[in-house]
């Protein structure tokens, strides 16, 4: 057997291309392309109930004047404390009477010369619940406040009770319409890929509410009722592949 000797430099030479080829990187392969995916339908649905609104929220407030802050500050808590004292007569717990403190602002007015001429001063009180022949009756007797903002809507517990089967109704609908689609578009069948489902309570802003000038009597206006009803929409969206 001959045995093959290399020389120092060549052996050097050798080991180089042989790091240089180890060292070189793999061909990159080339790039998956993903498809579109075939068969797939948008889609939305809705279902609305109406309910009966059985929440009142009456916000009494008062406006006070005067030459200096304090006066004015005085006369907005001695209203406040008088209506709230009525308010609390009547409270009732669990939903049915409750009474919450609104806002309290003070600012001052300004003449044509940008000098401080007076102050002005604003404070409000919240009371609302189920009970609304207790609320109207209160809104009679307060004298101190007027009614700011008068809401009917439907409380918490009665939206509870219905939105499961609203949203029942809206997803057949759903489903119904990917049925009627993948038919259609010659599917025997379908599969939903996505769904969102959305709650639209559909609560009304709080009403601007004018009530008439009062005559002096001895037997106090109650607040006349019309509660009327409110509505409950669910939204389903989403997408569905046809199979």
């Amino acid at each position: 057997m001959t045995a093959i000797m290399l020389k120092p430099a060549a052996f050097l030479l050798s080991s180089c291309l042989l790091a240089v080829a180890f060292s070189l990187p793999a061909r990159a392969q080339a790039p998956v392309v993903q498809k579109d995916p075939e068969g797939v339908v948008s889609l939305n649905s809705s279902a609305t109930v109406q309910v009966p609104n059985d929440w009142m929220t009456v916000e009494f407030t008062t406006t006070k004047e005067g030459p200096d802050a304090s006066s004015v500050q005085a006369a907005l808590k001695e209203a406040l404390a008088g209506t709230l004292a009525l308010a609390k007569q009547v409270a009732k717990p669990d939903g049915h009477v409750e009474v919450q403190g609104g806002g309290f602002s003070l600012q001052p007015r300004y003449n044509s010369k940008g000098l401080i001429n007076g102050w002005t001063g604003t404070t409000s009180l919240v009371v609302q619940g189920r009970d609304m022949g207790t609320i109207a009756e209160l809104a009679g007797r307060i004298q101190a406040m007027t009614v700011g903002s008068l809401d009917y809507s439907v409380s918490r517990e009665a939206r509870e009770k219905v939105e499961g089967e609203v949203a029942a109704q809206a997803i057949a609908r759903f489903r119904a319409k990917a049925a009627d689609y993948a038919k259609a578009f010659g599917y025997a069948t379908f599969t939903v890929r996505e769904a969102n489902v959305n709650i639209d309570n559909g609560q009304p802003t709080p009403r601007p509410f004018m009530m008439r000038a009062k005559i002096a009597s001895s037997v106090s206006d109650a607040l006349p009722v019309e509660a009327g009803s409110g509505s409950l929409t669910v939204n389903v969206n989403g997408s569905v592949q046809l199979k």
